[in-house]
């Protein structure tokens, strides 16, 4: 691994997280010595298996990026943003007729010698922008790649003519284009400054964090630390388990609402707020929450202005979805929605001009399941039977597993490279289950020897009622903690984080490492992280 040439201290301010692509990053620590700086098409060496097909480079003056797309994930603007050089490198696969984009953005002054490589969403390869604009705004060189395919929502690379699935092009978004990403541009810092990046970092979430995942396992050389918030790793288990609220609607025939799936959340908050040992409106520990949806039923709500009664149906249908997929013998075949996280995503619904209700799939997992799955991109995941889901189950495992699966848990041979990798993942993730990660945590403990071997290297922290990639305007130091982990070797017991509570209140708090979780002191303010300590959880 490239590492360590220069010594260069730690200093970082907290990088803010949403929507699966960072928004921040820090450090303010500039390399020693006297440093060059030439805004020049650098070309660098072709990574194996591919060619380089061009390579451009433009200096960019301070001002306002304006992100490209439409909100949440573009639209915006991002003020402030230094005078840098945007370099970027087309690779192909010779004979896959592929032409995957590396962008690479370098501060012209201030550069803190550190390279940082920003990850993707949902179906994106990469950054549009946003990721690498909040690097470069605090001294990273910074890189992405779009992996020769589309953005977020964009799967029209997926198929080719005949309607067999693009190969070539899903090898570039589930592993090799992050990979070669890193390769060219570790090279084009290092033409560009006149010397290598002193530290490497890779920073995503969601399908970002998956890539920082893939990092680790497959190409363990390529980065000194690793930032992988709620990582899209168990690809296929996941992804088709998140269809499992519109099964199970369709089987039952009943489409609760979202006013009525909210007040089940409501009533869960309420019987387990107090479960941490203090009513603060988050749940610490979400895994001791056993509220029974049924205690609800007969209850009246009133919803869009008119009274409604909470029926049997609906806590079946809210039971099964917190409880998750099941085959036909009634084995798990991967976790349910959190309780407490949003059910406006997978348990969507409509209803026609005619009055009958179907079923909405959150277009993510239905475009897998679809697309990828079934080749047959119109096919109708609103209607699955539960023998249909399970079907579809094992038919992506057994075909994607080894392609995007990213979930082995032997991380030897990084932690034998001396890298550090941190996740942390909000409890009320609705678009990835939590419990799917600590899974993996659980996995790689058996695989390395115990919890205390894979702290060494590797530690996971739950942020309390935070949904997927957000803070809903907080911040966590997740980076900062990292650049301290890996550059001063202050391994973080804690991550500090701003968040925001059921009622919209922001509290500051500290994220646990796992398996602990946070507990009341019995004084001071509820609202203050210093309120509380992270324990053992306790057997009940």
């Amino acid at each position: 691994m490239k590492r360590r040439f220069l010594a260069v201290a730690a200093a970082a301010v907290p990088l803010a997280a949403a929507l699966g692509a960072p928004v921040g990053a820090s450090a303010d620590t500039a390399p020693h010595g006297p440093l060059s700086f030439t805004c020049a098409p650098v070309a660098p060496p072709a990574p194996a298996g591919t060619a380089v097909e061009s390579v451009t480079a433009v200096g960019v003056p301070a001002g306002t990026f304006q992100v490209p797309g439409v909100p949440p994930l573009g639209g915006f603007p991002v003020p402030d943003v230094p005078a840098h050089c945007e370099v970027t490198v087309t690779l192909t696969h010779p004979g896959a007729g592929d032409h995957a984009e590396v962008n690479v953005w370098l501060p012209q002054a201030g550069w803190n010698g550190r390279f940082q490589a920003v990850g993707g969403s949902a179906y994106a390869a990469g950054d549009n922008g946003a990721g690498l604009a909040a690097a470069v705004k605090q001294g990273y060189a910074a890189a992405t790649t779009d992996a020769g395919v589309g953005g977020a929502l964009d799967t029209s690379w997926a198929l080719d003519a005949s309607g067999h699935v693009n190969t070539a092009l899903l090898d570039n978004f589930a592993s090799r284009s992050a990979h070669e990403m890193a390769l060219v541009g570790k090279d084009v810092v290092a033409g560009v400054y006149g010397r290598a990046a002193s530290w490497s970092y890779w920073n995503g979430c969601s399908t970002g964090g998956r890539q920082g995942y893939l990092e680790a396992q497959r190409y363990p050389d390529d980065f000194d630390g690793i930032n992988a918030s709620a990582p899209g790793i168990n690809w296929n288990q996941f992804e088709i388990a998140t269809l499992w609220p519109q099964v199970v609607m369709h089987e039952t025939r009943t489409y609760p609402t979202a006013c009525e799936f909210d007040a089940f959340n409501r009533a869960a908050l309420t019987a387990c707020d107090r479960l941490d040992g203090a009513a603060d409106g988050l749940v610490g520990d979400p895994a001791r929450c056993d509220y029974d949806p049924r205690r609800l039923i007969g209850t009246r709500i009133v919803c869009d202005g008119k009274e409604i009664t909470v029926t049997a149906a609906d806590a079946e249908v809210v039971r099964r979805i917190w409880d998750g997929p099941r085959d036909a013998g009634g084995k798990r075949l991967w976790y349910g929605l959190p309780i407490g996280a949003d059910f406006r995503y997978l348990a969507a619904s409509r209803t026609d001009e005619n009055g009958v209700t179907t079923g909405s799939p959150f277009v993510v997992p239905a475009v897998w399941a679809a697309t990828f799955v079934q080749k047959q991109p119109a096919f109708d995941i609103a209607n699955l039977s539960y023998a249909r889901f399970e079907e579809i189950f094992r038919t992506a495992r057994a075909e994607y597993d080894q392609v995007i699966g990213t979930r082995d848990p032997d991380l030897s041979a990084f932690r034998a490279a001396g890298g550090k990798l941190i996740t942390w993942h909000g409890t009320a993730d609705q678009l990835i289950p939590t419990a799917g990660t600590v899974d993996y945590r659980k996995r790689v403990e058996r695989e390395m020897g115990g919890s205390k071997r894979v702290d060494d290297f590797y530690r996971l922290f739950l942020a309390p009622g935070v949904p997927h990639c957000g803070l809903n305007g907080g911040k966590v130091d997740d980076l900062a903690a990292l650049t301290a982990w890996v550059e001063q070797g202050r391994a973080p017991a804690v991550l500090h984080a701003d968040l925001t509570t059921a009622d919209g209140r922001t509290v500051t708090r500290d994220l646990c490492r796992y398996p602990t979780v946070p507990h009341y002191t019995g004084h001071g303010d509820p609202a203050a992280a210093s309120s509380f300590r992270c324990v053992q959880p306790p057997r009940d």
